[in-house]
Protein backbone atom coordinates (compact mmCIF):
# COMPACT_ATOMS: atom_id res chain seq x y z
CA UNK A 1 0.00 0.00 0.00
CA UNK A 2 1.13 3.78 -0.95
CA UNK A 3 2.17 6.10 1.68
CA UNK A 4 -0.47 8.60 2.09
CA UNK A 5 -1.17 11.89 3.51
CA UNK A 6 -4.38 12.50 4.87
CA UNK A 7 -6.58 15.71 5.75
CA UNK A 8 -10.18 15.34 6.79
CA UNK A 9 -12.43 18.52 6.95
CA UNK A 10 -14.97 17.10 9.03
CA UNK A 11 -16.09 13.92 11.63
CA UNK A 12 -16.87 11.01 10.23
CA UNK A 13 -15.96 11.75 6.43
CA UNK A 14 -18.76 10.23 3.60
CA UNK A 15 -16.71 11.66 0.65
CA UNK A 16 -13.01 11.01 -0.33
CA UNK A 17 -11.03 12.32 -2.84
CA UNK A 18 -7.69 10.51 -4.28
CA UNK A 19 -5.32 13.00 -5.39
CA UNK A 20 -2.53 12.25 -7.21
CA UNK A 21 0.72 14.34 -7.56
CA UNK A 22 2.67 15.27 -10.67
CA UNK A 23 6.86 14.05 -11.61
CA UNK A 24 9.17 14.52 -9.17
CA UNK A 25 6.53 15.99 -6.46
CA UNK A 26 4.80 14.11 -3.44
CA UNK A 27 1.82 14.00 -1.48
CA UNK A 28 1.94 17.54 -0.07
CA UNK A 29 2.25 18.89 -3.29
CA UNK A 30 -1.71 20.13 -3.53
CA UNK A 31 -2.54 18.99 0.21
CA UNK A 32 -2.48 23.28 0.86
CA UNK A 33 -5.35 23.35 -1.81
CA UNK A 34 -8.07 21.69 0.63
CA UNK A 35 -8.76 25.05 2.71
CA UNK A 36 -8.92 26.83 -0.75
CA UNK A 37 -11.44 24.77 -2.47
CA UNK A 38 -14.03 24.39 0.35
CA UNK A 39 -17.42 25.65 0.62
CA UNK A 40 -18.78 25.45 3.80
CA UNK A 41 -22.10 23.83 3.32
CA UNK A 42 -20.08 20.84 1.65
CA UNK A 43 -19.92 17.67 3.77
CA UNK A 44 -16.58 16.35 5.34
CA UNK A 45 -14.20 14.83 3.12
CA UNK A 46 -10.93 12.74 3.08
CA UNK A 47 -8.64 14.26 1.09
CA UNK A 48 -5.65 11.45 0.41
CA UNK A 49 -2.79 12.37 -1.15
CA UNK A 50 -0.64 9.21 -2.22
CA UNK A 51 3.23 9.66 -1.92
CA UNK A 52 4.50 8.22 -5.59
CA UNK A 53 7.45 5.36 -5.29
CA UNK A 54 10.62 6.98 -6.38
CA UNK A 55 11.91 5.74 -9.81
CA UNK A 56 14.99 6.22 -12.21
CA UNK A 57 13.06 8.53 -15.04
CA UNK A 58 14.27 7.43 -18.35
CA UNK A 59 14.42 10.99 -19.76
CA UNK A 60 16.04 12.65 -17.12
CA UNK A 61 19.25 10.78 -17.61
CA UNK A 62 17.85 7.91 -14.89
CA UNK A 63 17.69 10.52 -12.15
CA UNK A 64 15.34 8.99 -9.61
CA UNK A 65 12.44 10.79 -8.04
CA UNK A 66 8.83 10.20 -7.06
CA UNK A 67 7.15 9.37 -10.33
CA UNK A 68 4.04 6.82 -10.69
CA UNK A 69 5.47 6.03 -14.17
CA UNK A 70 8.78 6.48 -16.16
CA UNK A 71 9.11 8.25 -19.23
CA UNK A 72 10.84 6.24 -21.81
CA UNK A 73 10.41 9.31 -24.72
CA UNK A 74 8.82 12.47 -25.33
CA UNK A 75 7.15 11.60 -27.72
CA UNK A 76 3.13 11.49 -26.05
CA UNK A 77 2.30 8.36 -28.39
CA UNK A 78 5.15 6.21 -26.59
CA UNK A 79 5.73 7.77 -23.39
CA UNK A 80 4.65 6.26 -20.60
CA UNK A 81 5.90 3.11 -19.82
CA UNK A 82 2.89 0.99 -19.69
CA UNK A 83 3.71 -1.45 -17.36
CA UNK A 84 4.56 1.14 -14.70
CA UNK A 85 1.18 2.66 -15.63
CA UNK A 86 -0.40 -0.67 -14.52
CA UNK A 87 0.99 -0.94 -11.43
CA UNK A 88 0.18 2.68 -10.29
CA UNK A 89 -3.93 1.85 -11.23
CA UNK A 90 -3.46 -1.43 -9.37
CA UNK A 91 -1.94 0.91 -5.97
CA UNK A 92 -4.66 3.31 -7.00
CA UNK A 93 -7.42 0.43 -6.99
CA UNK A 94 -5.85 -0.83 -3.68
CA UNK A 95 -6.61 3.13 -1.55
CA UNK A 96 -10.11 3.19 -3.37
CA UNK A 97 -10.86 -0.26 -1.68
CA UNK A 98 -9.28 0.80 1.60
CA UNK A 99 -11.86 3.57 1.37
CA UNK A 100 -14.51 1.44 0.48
CA UNK A 101 -13.64 -0.61 3.61
CA UNK A 102 -13.59 2.15 6.02
CA UNK A 103 -16.96 3.16 5.06
CA UNK A 104 -16.85 5.52 2.20
CA UNK A 105 -18.67 3.86 -0.70
CA UNK A 106 -16.99 3.77 -4.19
CA UNK A 107 -20.22 6.09 -5.29
CA UNK A 108 -18.86 9.35 -3.39
CA UNK A 109 -14.75 8.73 -4.40
CA UNK A 110 -13.45 11.35 -6.41
CA UNK A 111 -10.10 10.84 -8.53
CA UNK A 112 -8.73 13.43 -8.83
CA UNK A 113 -4.66 14.02 -10.66
CA UNK A 114 -2.20 16.64 -11.99
CA UNK A 115 0.03 15.41 -14.76
CA UNK A 116 1.46 12.01 -14.71
CA UNK A 117 -1.23 11.35 -11.55
CA UNK A 118 -3.94 12.60 -14.51
CA UNK A 119 -3.00 10.44 -16.99
CA UNK A 120 -2.51 7.29 -13.99
CA UNK A 121 -6.46 7.83 -12.79
CA UNK A 122 -7.77 8.18 -16.59
CA UNK A 123 -6.16 5.52 -17.41
CA UNK A 124 -7.63 3.91 -14.47
CA UNK A 125 -11.17 5.01 -15.05
CA UNK A 126 -10.95 3.04 -18.55
CA UNK A 127 -10.66 -0.32 -16.80
CA UNK A 128 -13.10 0.21 -13.88
CA UNK A 129 -16.49 -1.38 -13.63
CA UNK A 130 -17.04 -0.50 -10.70
CA UNK A 131 -18.59 2.80 -9.37
CA UNK A 132 -16.85 6.53 -9.30
CA UNK A 133 -18.13 9.87 -8.29
CA UNK A 134 -16.10 11.82 -10.55
CA UNK A 135 -12.90 12.69 -12.24
CA UNK A 136 -10.72 15.91 -12.25
CA UNK A 137 -7.73 15.61 -14.61
CA UNK A 138 -5.55 18.77 -14.50
CA UNK A 139 -3.09 19.31 -17.02
CA UNK A 140 -2.60 16.06 -18.22
CA UNK A 141 -3.37 13.21 -20.85
CA UNK A 142 -4.51 9.86 -21.61
CA UNK A 143 -1.60 8.00 -22.62
CA UNK A 144 -2.19 5.55 -25.76
CA UNK A 145 -5.39 7.25 -26.44
CA UNK A 146 -5.72 5.67 -30.32
CA UNK A 147 -6.09 2.07 -27.72
CA UNK A 148 -8.67 4.01 -24.99
CA UNK A 149 -11.48 1.75 -26.42
CA UNK A 150 -9.70 -1.30 -26.69
CA UNK A 151 -8.69 -0.65 -23.18
CA UNK A 152 -12.37 -0.57 -21.87
CA UNK A 153 -13.27 -2.95 -19.69
CA UNK A 154 -17.07 -4.98 -20.01
CA UNK A 155 -19.75 -2.98 -18.89
CA UNK A 156 -16.85 0.40 -18.10
CA UNK A 157 -18.15 2.77 -15.67
CA UNK A 158 -18.93 6.81 -17.49
CA UNK A 159 -18.49 8.93 -14.64
CA UNK A 160 -18.30 12.76 -14.81
CA UNK A 161 -14.94 14.27 -15.49
CA UNK A 162 -13.51 17.73 -14.85
CA UNK A 163 -10.51 18.32 -17.41
CA UNK A 164 -8.57 22.03 -17.20
CA UNK A 165 -5.33 22.78 -19.07
CA UNK A 166 -3.14 25.97 -19.73
CA UNK A 167 -2.50 27.89 -22.86
CA UNK A 168 1.01 28.23 -22.11
CA UNK A 169 1.73 24.69 -21.09
CA UNK A 170 4.82 23.40 -22.37
CA UNK A 171 5.01 20.11 -20.46
CA UNK A 172 2.14 18.65 -22.28
CA UNK A 173 0.65 20.86 -25.02
CA UNK A 174 -2.83 22.08 -24.61
CA UNK A 175 -3.24 20.20 -27.64
CA UNK A 176 -2.48 17.16 -26.03
CA UNK A 177 -5.06 17.21 -23.14
CA UNK A 178 -7.97 18.43 -25.92
CA UNK A 179 -7.03 15.19 -27.88
CA UNK A 180 -7.64 13.50 -24.31
CA UNK A 181 -10.84 15.62 -23.81
CA UNK A 182 -12.28 14.23 -27.11
CA UNK A 183 -11.55 10.65 -27.01
CA UNK A 184 -13.04 10.45 -23.67
CA UNK A 185 -16.37 12.41 -25.19
CA UNK A 186 -16.26 9.56 -27.65
CA UNK A 187 -16.20 7.00 -25.03
CA UNK A 188 -19.84 8.38 -23.77
CA UNK A 189 -17.54 10.47 -20.65
CA UNK A 190 -19.36 13.50 -20.21
CA UNK A 191 -16.40 15.83 -19.84
CA UNK A 192 -15.89 19.51 -18.67
CA UNK A 193 -13.31 20.92 -20.61
CA UNK A 194 -11.63 24.09 -19.06
CA UNK A 195 -8.90 26.29 -20.60
CA UNK A 196 -6.77 29.08 -18.87
CA UNK A 197 -3.28 31.51 -19.91
CA UNK A 198 -1.12 29.91 -17.89
CA UNK A 199 1.77 27.50 -18.04
CA UNK A 200 1.96 23.67 -16.28
CA UNK A 201 0.27 24.73 -13.36
CA UNK A 202 -3.18 25.65 -11.48
CA UNK A 203 -4.82 28.65 -11.06
CA UNK A 204 -7.33 30.46 -9.10
CA UNK A 205 -9.51 30.67 -11.72
CA UNK A 206 -9.03 26.61 -12.74
CA UNK A 207 -10.10 26.56 -8.82
CA UNK A 208 -13.54 28.59 -9.27
CA UNK A 209 -14.45 26.23 -11.83
CA UNK A 210 -13.53 22.70 -10.30
CA UNK A 211 -15.32 24.49 -6.90
CA UNK A 212 -18.46 24.78 -9.02
CA UNK A 213 -18.25 21.50 -10.05
CA UNK A 214 -17.73 19.53 -6.98
CA UNK A 215 -20.46 21.49 -5.51
CA UNK A 216 -22.58 19.59 -8.26
CA UNK A 217 -21.09 16.31 -7.34
CA UNK A 218 -21.90 16.90 -3.76
CA UNK A 219 -25.67 17.85 -4.79
CA UNK A 220 -25.68 14.38 -6.77
CA UNK A 221 -26.20 16.24 -9.85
Amino acid sequence: MLDTLITETGTDPQWAVLWLHGLGADGHDFAPIVPELLRPHWPAIRFVFPHAPVQPITVNNGVPMRAWYDIVSMDFRSRADAAGVDASVQALDGLIDQQVAAGIPAERILLAGFSQGGAVILSAVLRRNRPLAGLIALSTYLPDPENAARQRVPDGILPPVFMAHGTQDTVIPQAIGAHTAQTLKDLGFPVEWHSYPMAHQVCTEELDALRDWLDRRFQGA
